[in-house]
């Protein structure tokens, strides 16, 4: 077998746990175009408190995101996935036995403390070799935006024909089934590995929060998911006064994606092969800009607010496929997971904030004043994204180590000396090397003949 291509047991792993997430992902997803509209109904609920029914799910997920990615190395990975899941399908049941929005928002807070994308990151690591980790979680990272797409086509479907409850017991069973494949399909790991790409690093949080490119891009993480939550606080509401019923919501987001998939690709090419990923980060910011500007003027005109919403996710998509990567090319070699596991829970710090803002100023000054909010916030990004540089166009890679290479303490001077290495860093505990390189002029298969020959 060629060492590039997949054993079994690392597809049936790559497979196996980008279905869980993908499960996972799909649940949280499908509540958010239809909260608005059919949550109205439920006893006491009020704008203000859809917004936090929405929000407070980012918020417990940012608070256990990381504590849960670190307590799996202790725990173990499936045991703990598995306990995510069983605490995500409890909120799920919670919020679908309710007649009450504050039991919907309880449910909510239930699912989102069942954080456990750390954790499958985590056991993708232990489950793949090296050459095959990138492929690896390419797959996740591509199973997430399809599932964002697909949810905001279902849950409208499903909520419309049989209930907002129904939607909540259709996750919980679609829980219990990622429990299962967890259990079932998902192979369990020998030993556990140490990959500081995609674990976080104990007493390492300091060091990644003072670096100012990843703190920037943090921010714009945060102000994305902002954006986005609070602007579905009110879309819903909008285009159905607009003239458009809510069983009919499911129509603009199917059009709206399957554009923006197919517009998106191409300009993710161009930033990486051209290397101008600060110019179309920026552009997307004020495409983000252009759209909430136009949902604000569209009043009840239905193509305008259409039309708002396809700028709107032709840069959010962009945006979610090159920040994750921006994040990988900046954060310092051997913290790329520590640097990850900050952006994750600054993401969804900003679900947090975008669904309480919007609700809030919803509630207290309608839809046109919460476009007007992230229309000011989209020119704070912008300030912000103006000030950053264009980043070095390396890739992460982690080289395992003989015992005879760690005890060669010349070995991280010999790795930097290769053309196209940015940084290196040898950790001998974990008989690794972490290297920053250009692919163009570098690549794995090298380093690991240098290091061979240590």
């Amino acid at each position: 077998m060629n060492d590039n291509q997949m054993t079994p047991q690392e597809s049936r792993a790559t497979w196996g746990l980008g279905t869980v997430f993908s499960l996972r992902m799909l649940g949280m997803f499908m509540v958010l175009p239809v909260l608005t509209t059919y949550g109205m109904k439920l006893s006491g609920a009020s704008e203000t408190l859809i917004g936090i029914a929405i929000g407070i799910y980012g918020l417990a997920q940012a608070v256990f995101q990381i504590p849960f990615g670190l307590l799996s190395d202790r725990v173990g990975r499936k045991p703990l996935i598995v306990f995510g899941l069983v605490i995500f399908c409890i909120g799920s049941v919670v919020a679908a036995s309710t007649e009450s929005i504050w039991g919907v928002i309880i449910g909510r807070a239930l699912q989102g403390s069942g954080a456990i994308a750390a954790a499958v990151m985590a056991l993708l690591s232990d489950l793949t070799r090296e050459q095959n980790r990138t492929k690896a979680m390419a797959f996740i990272g591509i199973s997430f935006g399809i599932t964002f797409a697909i949810a905001m086509v279902l849950g409208p479907i499903i909520t419309h024909a049989w209930g907002l409850h129904a939607l909540f017991w259709a996750i919980a069973v679609l829980t219990i089934l990622g429990i299962v494949i967890t259990l079932a399909v998902v192979p369990s790991p020998a030993t556990h590995i140490l990959n500081r790409e995609s674990s976080m690093v104990k007493g390492s949080f300091g060091k990644v929060m003072a670096n100012p490119k990843l703190l920037k891009l943090n921010f714009g993480i945060l102000c994305l998911h902002i954006l986005l939550m609070s602007s579905f606080v009110v879309l819903p509401q909008v285009m159905e006064h607009a003239g458009f019923p809510p069983s009919e919501h499911w129509r603009v987001y199917l059009i709206t994606m399957l554009t923006s998939f197919v517009a998106v690709i191409p300009v993710i090419i161009y930033a990486e092969k051209k290397r101008h990923m600060k110019q179309v980060f920026m552009g997307c910011v004020v495409v983000l800009l252009l759209a909430e500007i136009v949902l604000w003027a569209a009043g009840l005109h239905l193509w305008a607010v259409i039309a708002g919403i396809q700028l709107f996710f032709l840069a959010f998509n962009v945006m979610e496929a090159i920040l994750p990567s921006l994040i990988s090319k900046e954060s310092p070699a051997g913290y790329k997971g520590t640097a990850m596991g900050l952006y994750s829970t600054s993401q969804f710090i900003g679900v947090a904030i975008g669904g309480s803002l919007g609700g809030y100023v919803y509630g207290h000054a309608g839809a046109g004043a919460v476009f007007l909010v992230c229309a000011a916030l989209a020119v704070v990004w912008l300030l912000v994204s103006a000030t950053m540089t264009e980043p070095p166009y390396v890739s992460s890679l982690r080289i395992t180590l003989s015992e005879l290479a760690v005890k060669d303490s010349a070995l991280q001077a010999r790795i930097l000396a290769q053309p196209g290495v940015a940084e290196a860093v040898v950790v001998p505990e974990e008989f690794s090397a972490y290297v920053k390189v250009d692919t163009k002029q570098t690549n794995r298969k090298a380093l690991e003949q240098l290091v061979s020959l240590a």
